[in-house]
């Protein structure tokens, strides 16, 4: 079931909040995607987010808590370069990487030592996690690997009845998912770019912040191939541009097409994932990419064309 985005949303927060409690899952709005939700310390509830989506046991998920001050229930240790960024920049779309605390479940970790936090900056989520009082395990509300959800109508048409409650706040503000930031290196390591930028960040530490990660995946995002449509997804950039001379003729007709939007990176990302679904409904074969220049927004949304851009992974590949 589907709650308005206005009227009776008093007992829709009642109800969403019953639902957690009693295990159950609630997808619910952020101003980066929505999520799937479930109790971040219930084991059984935690584990069903990795059913529905068909999402890698070992593929940790993010941690939405109301406040800051909530940190020390997850984390074992805060650096102060955390807390800094903590302070300064939640609410928003940023999640950071710390050492997890002892009671953190191994299931929302991936059995790794850290977790990922974050307090998103949307009033009906703040209202959710508010009333709920504790952490609330939460990827995107869509099936593993998938184009991400920024409307209520994308989690009903990717989940159906296998969620048991969708929060509808409107469009997401921010379209693409949260910068992830890990905080237990020195100094701290960019994982993902989002709606938070490099300099940004730089600016609220005061120093420099490595973006070159490297081991093993250690956040979400982190897949070569991810956020992708069924369609292929080929990227150029402005300058490239000039030189595509793309069709491909079947009995159908035409099967390609061109993402150029004139508009600036904040609605380019904001309106991705609805584009890149909107190829899917037009039963596109190839979808021509422009990426937009630009650091910040601009960086992020490349990410996301360049991950769904990347070869899909085979079955045995996937093993």
């Amino acid at each position: 079931m589907t709650a308005p985005v206005e009227g009776q949303l008093e007992p829709e927060l009642d109800r969403a909040v019953a639902v957690l409690r009693a295990g159950g899952l609630v997808a619910f709005p952020t101003e980066t995607v929505y999520g799937l939700g479930a109790d971040a310390g219930n084991e059984a509830a935690v584990r069903r987010i990795f059913e529905v989506k068909g999402r890698p046991a070992d593929h940790p998920l993010i941690v939405h808590l109301a406040a800051a001050e909530q940190l020390a229930e997850w984390a074992s240790t805060v650096p102060a370069t955390a807390r800094t960024l903590a302070d300064e920049l939640w609410p928003g779309p940023l999640t950071l990487l710390l050492d997890r605390g002892p009671t953190v479940l191994d299931a929302v970790t991936g059995r790794r030592p850290t977790v990922g936090v974050r307090v998103p900056d949307q009033p009906l989520a703040l209202e959710l996690l508010g009333a709920f009082g504790s952490g609330v395990a939460a990827p995107s509300a869509n099936r593993f690997g998938k184009v991400s959800p920024t409307t209520a109508e994308h989690v009903r048409g990717d989940l159906g009845a296998d969620v048991d409650l969708v929060l509808d706040g409107g469009p997401c503000a921010v379209g693409v998912e949260s910068t992830i930031v890990d905080c237990t290196t020195d100094p701290p390591t960019l994982l993902r770019p989002g709606g938070v930028s490099v300099d940004r960040l730089v600016e609220v530490l005061g120093s420099p912040v490595r973006t070159e990660a490297v081991g093993p995946s250690r956040a979400p995002g982190m897949m070569a191939s991810h956020y992708a449509p069924r369609c292929r997804v080929e990227v150029v950039d402005e300058v490239a541009m000039a030189e595509v001379r793309v069709a491909l003729l079947r009995s159908q007709g035409l099967a390609v097409d061109l993402l150029a939007p004139s508009v600036g990176v904040d609605d380019y990302a904001r309106h991705l994932y609805g584009w890149l679904r909107d190829a899917d409904d037009r039963g596109l074969d190839v979808l021509v990419a422009v990426a937009p220049a630009g650091d910040g927004l601009g960086l992020a949304v490349r990410d996301r064309l360049s991950k769904a851009a990347a070869p899909r992974p085979t079955v045995e590949d996937a093993g």
